[in-house]
C-alpha cells in the first residue's frame, strides 16, 4: 500500500519527462513494476499511480453500473486520458504533451503525495486552488474529521 506525502518542485523537459522524487519513489511497492498510469486529476492537476494503486482503483471503476450516465462519463474520462509510463533509468516517466496541456503545465511542476496516488500540479494553478478555498484549513478539517 502507498502512503505518498510531501511537496516537491521540480520540472518537465522539453519531451515531456519528470522526476519522481526520491522519497516518493520509497513508497512505491515492487509490484507496481516502475510502471506508472498517468492520466486526468481532480481540479486542475494530473494523477499519477503506481501500476498497483492503478489496479485497485480499476476494481472500483468495474463496479460501476455501465447503464449510470455519470458512471459512463467518469469511467470514459478517466480511461480516455490514461497513459502507461515507466521509469526510466534516471528515474524519470514521461507526460503525454495532451495531459500537460490539460493540467496547464509548462516548465514548473509542484508535486504533491496524496496517500496512493501523485499529483502534478502547475504550481500557479495550485496558489490559485489554494486561495480560491472557501473556508480556513482549520474549519475544513473540523468538519471532515468530524465524527
Amino acid at each position: 500500500m502507498s502512503s505518498f506525502k510531501g511537496s516537491y518542485e521540480y520540472s518537465v523537459d522539453s519531451k515531456g519527462r519528470m522526476n519522481i522524487p526520491a522519497r516518493l519513489r520509497k513508497y512505491v511497492s515492487p509490484d507496481a513494476n516502475d510502471t506508472f498510469i498517468i492520466t486526468r486529476g481532480y481540479e486542475q492537476c494530473l494523477s499519477v499511480y503506481p501500476l498497483d494503486e492503478w489496479n485497485k482503483l480499476e476494481e472500483t471503476i468495474r463496479q460501476l453500473s455501465p447503464t449510470n450516465p455519470q458512471h459512463r462519463f467518469y469511467t470514459r474520462t478517466l480511461l480516455a486520458n490514461a497513459i502507461e509510463s515507466q521509469l526510466d533509468g534516471q528515474s524519470r516517466i514521461t507526460i503525454s504533451r495532451e495531459l500537460l496541456q490539460l493540467a496547464g503545465i509548462e516548465n514548473e511542476v509542484l508535486i504533491l503525495g496524496v496517500l496512493e496516488r501523485i499529483e502534478v500540479w502547475n504550481p500557479k494553478t495550485y496558489r490559485e486552488y489554494q486561495e480560491k478555498q472557501p473556508e480556513s484549513y482549520e474549519n475544513i478539517a473540523q468538519t471532515v474529521l468530524q465524527k
